[in-house]
């Protein structure tokens, strides 16, 4: 008697079962793999940068390192101010060389990216010990690396030449590992002939 009055109670019209059709199952299905691919796609993005991080550190020393050696230079009064310039400039005075040059080492007037320097640069960064000058110190050609030196007139609104100041663009280009694409880092700024 008990089991015919369950059996009915599961018959009685109006009360139906509560439940996922299959039709619900697929679409929850498919936003969650949309989701899942979407972040996966962001954590490929997260480790391609992560593995280009360390040139793009060495990209923004080179640069700063031309910025930095053209200032004092200037400073020092180790270049006239008809030297900061290219030697392509009008008067051919200009000291810094025109185009993408390879890293070198400064010559003999101390600043990069002119006709004086020589030598391969390397950079040394420390092993497993986590002390440089080791035998286990990691060696890096900066071969990889090329710098140019873009030094152009700044002008006023009216468009007239500034002769006491002039723009430098140091462009510092570089590849990245497993792609043959090139970046670059790019360095804008002024300098005066006033110290």
């Amino acid at each position: 008697m008990i089991a015919q009055s369950i059996r009915a109670a599961r018959n009685v019209p109006g009360r139906s079962q509560r439940g996922f059709t299959l039709i619900e199952v697929m679409v929850s299905t498919i936003v969650l793999t949309v989701g899942l691919v979407a972040l996966l796609g962001v954590f490929a993005l997260a480790m391609a940068s992560t593995q280009t991080a360390q040139e793009d550190m060495i990209a923004k020393q080179l640069g700063s390192e031309a910025w930095e050696s053209i200032v004092t230079a200037r400073q020092t009064t180790e270049l006239t101010w008809d030297a900061v310039q290219n030697q392509s400039a009008p008067g051919g005075l200009g000291i810094f060389l025109d185009g993408l040059q390879p890293i070198l080492n400064a010559g003999a007037n101390g600043v990069v990216g002119t006709s004086d320097d020589s030598g391969a640069r390397y950079l040394t960064l420390p092993g497993k010990d986590g002390i440089i000058g080791t035998a286990d110190d990691i060696v890096l050609p900066l071969t990889n690396y090329q710098r140019q030196i873009l030094i152009s007139p700044a002008y006023d609104s009216s468009g007239n030449i500034l002769p006491d100041l002039r723009t430098v663009t140091i462009t510092v280009q570089y590849g990245v590992p497993r792609s043959s694409i090139k970046k670059n880092y790019i360095i804008t700024g002024y300098i005066s002939q006033y110290r």
